[in-house]
């Protein structure tokens, strides 16, 4: 039954869904739709606030840029393609592949989202070597395995609160950080881990597609492109056939092993001095360095960085847009009037569902957890400071924590039926064969239902 019911809303979504991108055309004209009709605003500032928020979120934009480009070099190294291929070998059945690219990706994602390319890389090899996969469901089976995320070391709203003289403070919404141990390591935010790593296996085992007839990844190959050499092999391939200073130089291990070593130590002492504090900047650092000590010579990584900036191409003219319809809610106060909605219906009980439901609805205008709250996190954040008015400092903070963290889940959640992240896997999972988003997301919309009931219940009752 499960399957049959998943099978019938993947025919629906490939009937009706659109592209990514045009999604965010669709978005951009409703958002500015709801504008004129519920505020003030004339026409032109409405259309102003849309052009500067183009460019507002620019460094924010290129700091997710950059997590998923240094979590690509990561995942392109000789060591983890060895590990790839070692642990290829133990599994047999297409049953099993589903499962533990489920279960292993969702350990990669606390990780970093930007880790869900290596997941891809995984499901493709897996798929060209086990008979009996279905590829479109496969693909959803990665997708939805990164909805971790936000319970994780990436988790750009838990980075963002820890992140000193973030927009919240230099705005006087906030007076201080909130420290990680508020968020990430709550008791809420541990036990949603358990479900992404636990239980959301369990629900797609129950949804495997009993026919796989012409869904292999051999039947979907739209022609005969050869798969991707390893860097490696493109690093030798640029050599001269005669001894140069200039190969010695851009395969000089030493030289970037050094630099390399260098980073590794401001490492150490940024978390010896500052204890658990991670926010972006140290977060892609961290992935950066790595990367360097990992493919040893600047030739291999700079090949690496090649192949990594093709897999963001989607975002990065996507992605202005989404900040577009920011500036379109900020500029004509439609924010606000989302504020003023959140603060008349919340109380003590309710709150934290109301940011849960909040987070998921307003991903699909704006998906990105951080320009996301950028918009709602000031809203959220005076709801929380008006219900919290007589509660101590640290009550206010960690319902603040949890409002936020909230916002987060339910995010990260309604990213299973907006596919503006599915970018970040076709590189990888459909390079060569002729796939869409519509193709994919049918088999995600009963893990999304599921896993709304289950995540708004804990949201809501489970202790601070």
């Amino acid at each position: 039954m499960p399957t049959k019911l998943g099978q019938k809303f993947t025919d629906t979504f490939t009937k009706y869904m659109p592209s990514a991108y045009v999604f965010a055309l669709l978005l951009t004209l409703l958002t500015g739709i709801l504008a004129l009709t519920f505020t003030n605003s004339k026409p032109i500032a409405i259309l102003e606030g849309w052009y500067n928020g183009f460019w507002n979120l620019l460094s924010f934009g290129m700091q997710i840029v950059l997590i998923i480009i240094t979590a690509y070099c990561i995942a392109q190294s000789s060591p983890i393609k060895k590990g790839i291929d070692r642990l290829a070998k133990l599994i047999r059945t297409p049953t099993q592949v589903y499962f533990i690219i489920i279960a292993l990706g969702a350990l990669l994602s606390l990780v970093s989202f930007g880790m869900v390319v290596i997941t891809a890389i995984l499901g493709r090899e897996l798929a060209l070597r086990i008979k009996g996969i279905h590829y479109p469901f496969l693909v959803a089976c990665v997708y939805f395995s990164f909805g971790g995320w936000v319970c994780g070391l990436s988790s750009s709203i838990a980075l963002l609160l820890n992140t000193k003289n973030n927009f919240l403070i230099k705005s006087g919404i906030l007076s201080d950080t909130i420290s990680t141990s508020f968020t990430l390591g709550s008791t809420l935010n541990l036990l949603m881990i358990g479900l992404f790593v636990i239980i959301s296996p369990i629900i797609i085992w129950l949804l495997i597609p009993k026919s796989f007839d012409g869904k292999e990844l051999n039947d979907l190959k739209a022609d005969s492109t050869d798969e991707e050499g390893s860097v490696k092999d493109e690093a030798l391939s640029y050599k001269l056939p005669f001894k140069a200073l200039s190969d010695a130089l851009n395969n000089a291990g030493w030289l970037q092993v050094s630099v390399a070593l260098l980073g590794q130590t401001y490492i150490i002492y940024h978390f010896t001095t500052k204890g658990f504090d991670l926010n972006f900047n140290i977060m892609i650092f961290i992935f950066l360095i790595v990367g360097m000590l990992l493919h040893i010579t600047p030739m291999r990584y700079s090949i690496a960085m090649k192949r990594a900036s093709s897999n963001i191409s989607g975002i990065l003219f996507q992605y202005p847009f989404y900040a577009g319809i920011m500036g379109i809610m900020m500029a004509s106060g439609l924010g606000e009037k989302i504020s003023d909605v959140l603060v008349s219906i919340a109380t003590p009980n309710s709150y934290a569902f109301i940011s849960y439901l909040t987070g998921g609805i307003i991903n699909f205008a704006i998906p990105s957890a951080g320009g996301e709250f950028a918009v709602i996190g000031p809203s959220i954040i005076n709801m929380v400071q008006e219900l919290g008015a007589n509660l101590s400092p640290t009550e206010v903070t960690a319902m603040t924590a949890r409002a936020s963290m909230s916002v987060a889940y339910g995010e990260s959640l309604s990213n299973l039926l907006q596919p503006f992240f599915l970018l970040i896997v076709f590189p990888v999972m459909g390079a060569g064969i002729k796939i869409q988003a519509r193709d994919v997301v049918g088999y995600l919309f009963i893990p999304f239902l599921v896993l709304f009931i289950i995540q708004a219940l804990m949201v809501t009752y489970i202790p601070l």
